[in-house]
């Protein structure tokens, strides 16, 4: 196997903390302190995942069409956060659907597997 470099296992690790985050935040109360300093953790770790996103490339290439779910999560992340302090919990909700959806459903589902790099890495 390929030596991994820093920055996937970076890449990775915002992600896991993301996605370790939000069954937690979607089942337990909301709005209290801990749900809100679970929130910001949570926004961090997706903003990261999508910065450092851009900087992870193929041989050869540069970005894919999997990017634009990064684009997606860098305005997204911005709408959470302000809808929530708003108190705008409509659009806070449907913001956190999407991106639970969007970038991590979807881009983690279009990641691994069908011969993508980070494939490679972790399985060979």
């Amino acid at each position: 196997m390929a030596q991994v470099p820093g920055l996937v296992w970076f890449h990775l690790l915002t992600i896991l903390l993301a996605l370790a985050l939000t069954p937690v935040m979607l089942l337990r109360r909301r709005g209290d302190g801990r749900h809100r300093w679970m929130g910001w953790v949570w926004s961090g770790a997706l903003f990261l995942t999508a910065v450092d996103s851009f900087l992870l490339h193929g041989p050869g290439s540069r970005f894919s069409i999997i990017h634009l779910l990064s684009i997606f999560t860098l305005i997204q992340v911005p709408i959470i956060l302000l809808s929530a302090r708003r108190h705008d919990l409509k659009r806070h909700r449907r913001s956190v659907r999407g991106m639970v959806t969007g970038a991590l459903l979807i881009a983690g589902f279009f990641t691994l597997p069908f011969d993508r790099m980070l494939g490679h890495w972790l399985f060979g």
